[in-house]
């Protein structure tokens, strides 16, 4: 008996322990094939065909699903011709074929939901068709993801299948059609079930299994993966556990997409925050709750012991934290000023970690469905489906921290008053210039009013074949010189590693926060640094200060940079006003004081024409605006200081 307790010890132990290898170190491959609910008995979501089941999913929403399908009941897949996919390397337009392959899993999504509720047969024939057309493509993924080569030049090569985003996320509506409509798609006939399996097979799994994805571990420089690696893999996993009837090959999929999560997980911060900004966490950490929370549902539970993990913990609560006000969240590199949040994920996440403040800010932002499904993490949707009584009824609210220090990151956040947008936020980061989604700003800072821009983080445009490019930085908000960051003697921050924030510290007291960081090793040899002590401060009620301490081998030049989304003008020497008018709120003046004797100031709009500014366009509107202080008379030893206050 002792024997046997020993052997069953060994089996589901694995090599789990000291916080690495949570997810794969746990259980060995035969313990999960023991634990893993066989593929012919699992049912995550009810049957089609169990309408009690289905009479428990929320009906205001699936109607409104069946009221969008039907105005797709005549819909026309449409193919996706070659010289659209090779826009990306004749335009650098990507956008083009995107919006076909992403509306015509949409509208599959939409009309397999539909069918799911009405269960009459009305919504069949144009799902096949939706699936036939998708089988077809040559390509499940973005042009932009097509191998920049010269024998792929635009078009993919169809012998060589690899796994990216897009891919991944096709394989995820084909397997769930499959999953409830499998009986009615045999009565149409056997081959579509044949060919779901055959195309996902051949594009998804055998490559998966086969084949080193550099989304599957640290790149050339050493990067730790980004929102890839959990994002492809849930899909991987969503689409093994439906679609695969071999137990023991079921169980070898999962058991390496674990290895794969944990190399996102193990160099993961402990503090948890999300390099790639809050838009980007809903498809990293929170595709990492995804995998997590399907592998409990396909295994009564065996995975819940990770939401007890404090790295784990801490993944959830930076959506929180990374909060300005009700629409506007902190967006660093390339995240975008106002994300949408998914409540009911957020919701979920808070509930299994047992934080309060993160299961009410999910709830703060239900919204009622209008039928029209979001572009990506189909599955989602039918948990979502099946909480709606339970959420409704949740207390909502916004934890709106008054401090947040993310010393893995190296980002902070600080609010006049903790729970309330009114006054003034002030967040900050160090850092290094080869993060994920990188932008070129050590030392940038953000400063709202009342919840509303102030000097702001312009973020990323529109995506196109030079924003993933050895041309990246050619693109100007990319650039440091267009962060609230200096340029010295004539040098931007360059990209790289090795450009990183030194001797960085946080402190928060009850009037103020601070954050300080040695910027000198941001720059290149040729700017001549010394060091630049950078001091940003928050003393709450009253002004942000910024304070450059310099010092430098040589001054030539040196000039300090804010971008706003605000007209500015030297109203008199050494006082600068921005015409702060926010969408929300009420207009008024900020005066930014400098020393009129050391700097010259100027204001700048930013002219938008570019295709990456449409996305600057949609974010912002045509408003950037840069001031520039540049030294009068430079000196090799000195100290900037900027006051930023009402008027």
């Amino acid at each position: 008996m002792i024997r046997r307790l020993l052997l069953l010890l060994l089996l589901f132990s694995g090599g789990y322990g000291h916080g690495q290898d949570l997810l794969s170190g746990k259980y060995t491959q035969d313990a999960l094939q023991h634990i893993l609910i066989p593929q012919a008995k699992w049912e995550p979501f009810p049957r089609r065909e169990d309408r009690s089941g289905w009479s428990r999913a929320d009906t205001g929403r699936m109607r409104s699903y069946v009221k969008e399908a039907e105005s797709y009941l005549n819909y026309e897949w449409p193919s996706i011709p070659a010289t659209t996919s090779l826009l990306i390397v004749r335009t650098g337009d990507r956008s083009r074929y995107e919006a076909i392959s992403f509306k015509k899993r949409q509208v599959l999504g939409t009309l397999l939901l539909a069918e799911i509720y009405e269960n009459k047969g009305r919504f069949i024939d144009p799902i096949v068709n939706g699936i036939w057309s998708i089988c077809e493509e040559s390509f499940w993924g973005a042009s932009a993801h097509i191998p920049k080569t010269k024998e792929n030049a635009g078009l993919i090569d169809v012998s060589d299948p690899f796994v990216e985003l897009f891919s991944a996320e096709t394989a995820t509506y084909l397997a769930w059609a499959d999953y409830f409509l499998g009986d009615k798609l045999d009565a149409v006939s056997p081959q579509i079930r044949k060919r779901i399996y055959y195309e996902v097979n051949n594009r998804i799994f055998r490559p998966l299994m086969t084949k080193y994805h550099g989304w599957m571990g640290k790149n050339g420089s050493g990067r730790r993966p980004n929102n890839w690696n959990p994002w492809i893999c849930s899909n991987w996993l969503n689409a093994a556990l439906l679609l695969e009837r071999d137990d023991e090959k079921r169980a070898a999929m999962i058991a390496k997409a674990l290895h794969v999560l944990d190399q996102f997980l193990n160099p993961y911060p402990a503090d948890g925050g999300c390099d790639e900004g809050p838009s980007y966490w809903s498809a990293a950490g929170a595709s990492l709750y995804d995998c997590i929370a399907m592998l409990n549902l396909a295994s009564h539970g065996a995975f819940r012991y990770v939401f007890h993990d404090p790295k784990v913990v801490n993944i959830g609560k930076y959506i929180y934290r990374a909060q300005i006000s009700d629409t506007y969240f902190l967006n660093f590199a390339d995240a975008p000023p106002q994300p949408g949040m998914d409540g009911e994920l957020i919701y979920r996440f808070g509930k299994d970690i047992a934080d309060p403040d993160m299961v009410k800010f999910g709830a703060y932002y239900r919204r009622s469905s209008d039928g029209k499904l979001g572009r990506f993490h189909f599955f989602r949707n039918f948990y979502s489906l099946f909480m709606q009584d339970e959420y409704s009824k949740a207390e909502k609210a916004l934890p709106l921290p008054e401090d947040v220090w993310l010393p893995d990151l190296q980002v902070m956040a600080a609010r006049d008053k903790a729970g309330s947008t009114a006054g003034f936020y002030l967040a900050a980061k160090g850092g290094n210039n080869d993060e994920s989604h990188n932008h070129n700003d050590i030392g940038n800072f953000v400063v709202y009013y009342n919840g509303q821009p102030l000097i702001i983080d312009v973020g990323s445009g529109t995506y196109t074949s030079r924003t993933f490019s050895d041309k990246r930085y050619d693109i100007w908000y990319n650039r440091s010189d267009y962060h609230n960051t200096p340029t010295i003697n004539g040098q931007p921050q360059p990209a790289g590693s090795a450009f990183k924030a030194e001797q960085v510290s946080y402190k928060a007291t009850k009037s103020s926060a601070a954050f300080s960081l040695d910027m000198a090793s941001a720059y290149p040899s040729g700017a001549d640094i010394n060091s630049w002590r950078r001091t940003i401060q928050l003393n709450r009620g009253k002004a942000v200060t910024v304070t450059d301490d310099i010092d430098l081998k040589n001054a030539r030049s040196y000039t300090e940079h804010m971008m706003t989304v605000y007209p500015a003008e030297v109203a008199a020497p050494g006082r600068l006003l921005i015409h702060y008018r926010p969408e929300q709120g009420k207009a008024r003046d900020f005066l930014v004081k400098y020393d009129a004797r050391q700097w010259n100031a100027t204001v700048e709009k930013v002219k938008l024409g570019t295709m990456e500014d449409q996305g600057i366009l949609k974010n912002w509107g045509d408003r950037i605006y840069r001031i520039s202080f540049e030294a009068a008379h430079p000196q090799k030893r000195g100290k900037g200081i900027f006051v930023i206050t009402p008027q």
